[in-house]
């Protein structure tokens, strides 16, 4: 049993490595403002766009911001799940399917 805790836990530290590696992404108001960020729900980049400031405001902006945030987090949270439902299925085999 202590060895398929070591093993959990080795893997699930390779998990979190390998999500620093993957890049995931969310943008607003047709990718004027996009915001990038890793597996591990790091903001990496905040990108605006020149011509967003022509016509926004301070308000605008935030409320912006907040929704291209949003989608990375929700993206970052996707891949998160689908590593650890693949690390699962394979330290585990499936386990008649539960997996």
């Amino acid at each position: 049993m202590f060895d398929k805790l070591m093993q959990a836990q080795q893997k699930a530290g390779e998990v979190k490595k390998r999500l620093e590696g993957i890049t995931v992404s969310g943008s607003a108001e047709g990718g004027k403002i996009t915001v990038t960020a890793n597996g591990n729900k790091e903001i990496q980049s905040v990108q605006i766009g020149d011509d967003f400031f022509k016509d926004a405001d301070k308000e605008q902006l935030e409320e912006l911001l907040v929704i291209a945030i949003n989608k990375a987090m929700e993206q970052a949270d996707n891949v998160s799940q689908s590593e650890m439902a693949a690390m699962t299925k394979e330290m585990f085999g499936g386990l008649g399917g539960l997996f």
